[in-house]
């Protein structure tokens, strides 16, 4: 069940050139996929803009370009978001009962969700280079029986539906009994598919992926509590607040807003502001400025690095264990974005 958070006031969330910025910065220094999450990205007025000034990152190594979301309004900007670049959706949906998707998320919407995942696998079959995942979180006596009919989905729809451990956040009331393993599940779809088999993956994906012969889908099962992924996790996360999170577990979190914004008297950068950054960045390329000016903006911007780099080499081996994360002082869910 939803729980209500507060939000937060404007002046402190990243601004859409902040984000661009930083999507610039972390893409110069090898990142290759970024991901837009929430809250909810789609309900963003400007999601399509700052999908184009992200996407256009891939003339300079960004290979991906992705989008959580919870799908009822997606359908309507789709077509616009895969032209700016869009390759990947991650859906997050809990149920297939309209009634029981009611409940658990106090809206009308699964069909519009519906409406949403049929898009893309009509863009896909019309060759849009662009992968669905729907991501269910289990919860014993919420929505388990959804197990089954979450993999049936597979059997004609290119779809990896991806089964997560429940987790520990702040407001979502979590307890250990109400969490189903990994190995919980993966039982339960061999009784019904005994001819289930692991997919090799990609050494740092979150995901252990498996195939039922003869399904064109996928199913895979993100196992934070019980078989964690730490060692080969290479994710970072930046807070609609502009903060760093180097794992989604911990509550260390460092600020780059305030870092970015130090130059512009502590106020959110605008467009108009944004622009004379990248005219000092021109400009220093094409040998226009001096070297005071110049050194200045490298400078800061190796601070901002430095600050990055520190946070990223303080990111644990492993996160807390499943007693502890329960006691843990963490933000909601809705707060960090996934």
């Amino acid at each position: 069940m939803r729980q209500g958070v507060p939000l937060s006031p404007p002046a402190h969330m990243l601004t859409t050139p902040e984000i661009s910025y930083l999507s610039s910065l972390f893409v110069s220094q090898g990142v290759t996929k970024i991901r837009l999450t929430g809250g909810e990205p789609t309900v963003r007025r400007d999601i399509v803009p700052l999908m184009q000034q992200i996407g256009s990152l891939r003339s300079q190594g960004l290979r991906e370009l992705a989008l959580t979301t919870n799908g009822i309004s997606l359908h309507r900007k789709l077509d616009a978001m895969v032209e700016a670049g869009l390759t990947g959706v991650n859906l997050s949906l809990d149920t297939l009962d309209p009634f029981q998707f009611q409940i658990m998320t106090r809206r009308n919407g699964f069909e519009a969700v519906m409406t949403s995942i049929n898009r893309i696998l009509e863009m896909k079959r019309l060759g849009a280079n662009i992968k669905l995942k729907v991501n269910c979180v289990v919860m014993r006596g919420l929505n388990e029986r959804d197990i089954i009919p979450f993999v049936e989905m597979g059997r004609e729809k290119d779809i990896e539906v991806r089964f997560i451990e429940y987790m520990p956040f702040g407001g979502n009331k979590w307890s250990q009994g109400k969490m189903i393993s990994f190995q919980a599940m993966l039982d339960m779809i061999q009784a019904k598919f005994p001819g289930l088999r692991r997919v090799e993956g990609h050494k740092n994906d979150t995901s252990k992926t498996y195939e039922v012969p003869g399904f064109v889908g996928k199913v895979g099962f993100i196992s934070s509590m019980t078989n964690d992924f730490c060692g080969t996790c290479n994710r970072l996360r930046i807070t609609s607040d502009g903060n760093l999170k180097v794992c989604l577990h911990g509550n260390a979190e460092v600020s780059l807003r305030d870092l970015i914004r130090r130059d512009n008297k502590g106020e959110p950068l605008d467009e108009e502001a944004f622009e004379r950054i990248k005219k000092i960045g021109a400009d220093h390329r094409d040998g226009l400025l001096s070297d005071e000016v110049t050194l200045g903006r490298i400078k800061r911007e190796q601070e901002l690095l430095q600050v990055i780099g520190q946070a990223v080499k303080r990111k644990a081996e492993k996160h807390a264990d499943m007693g502890d994360l329960e006691n843990m002082q963490n933000r909601p869910m809705i707060l960090i974005g996934g």
